[in-house]
């Protein structure tokens, strides 16, 4: 029998065709949506080390560096210490502290202080150029009575956070800074977080791929339900 010349079969969607439409609509809302980072504006604090600069697992107030050391401190927005800004100066204590004579009863420490861009400088302040200083202060003295002795006004929170070194910069201590695009992985390099977020700061790979799985296994319901309906 002839089917009704008025009456046209119309084609239905297949568990792909769904899986393909429903995957693209979120792919398109995860892949544009902006992703922001938090970081803090503070003082970070490093040590010479097999010529470059590595984080300080001390704060400067305990930390003793010995004679011939170097020392450095730098002013940034860091989300934390795996990708937070090294002072631009190389940690040469040669280049810093070969005009200063040895002195018994006393060390001398190379001093870098860079601090940072403008982009990082508070509302209204300038950040000052980069300098070094070589510090000869007693022998069991700290990186924090090293960096007193070449870079006054220092300042320091009820916590013992530094705050300023050289005055720098006028108030703020370790403030939150939000609502900054990640545009770029860590200086690092390093890809561990929650996963939540790639290293270009958008989906990972694994989000996009359990969001799939989800759409796929949806779409599949769908499908089900209907070959029911038609039964």
């Amino acid at each position: 029998m002839a089917g009704h010349p008025g009456r046209r079969h119309r084609a239905r969607p297949t568990v792909a065709a769904l899986a393909t439409l429903l995957f693209a609509g979120l792919l398109a809302v995860l892949t544009t949506a902006p992703a922001h980072a938090t970081g803090y504006r503070y003082w970070s604090f490093w040590e010479g080390s097999g010529g470059s600069w590595a984080y300080a697992t001390q704060g400067p107030a305990t930390a003793r560096p010995a004679d011939g050391d170097a020392i450095g401190f730098r002013f940034a927005v860091s989300e934390d210490s795996r990708n937070a800004a090294k002072p631009a100066a190389s940690p040469d204590f040669g280049a810093v502290c070969d005009r200063t004579p040895a002195k018994d009863g006393s060390k001398r420490v190379a001093v870098a202080i860079d601090f940072g861009s403008a982009a990082d400088a508070p509302a209204g302040e300038t950040p000052p150029a980069a300098r070094t200083a070589c510090a000869q202060v007693g022998k069991d003295a700290s990186a924090g009575e090293a960096l007193a002795a070449v870079a006054k006004p220092l300042r320091y929170d009820s916590a013992a956070l530094l705050c300023a070194i050289a005055g720098y910069p006028k108030a703020g201590c370790g403030e939150q800074v939000s609502g900054k695009e990640s545009a770029a992985p860590s200086a690092s390099g390093s890809g561990s977080g929650s996963g939540s977020e790639g290293e270009d700061g958008g989906p990972s790979a694994g989000l996009i791929g359990g969001v799939a799985a989800v759409v796929v296994l949806g779409a599949a319901g769908i499908w089900q339900a209907r070959r029911r309906k038609r039964g």
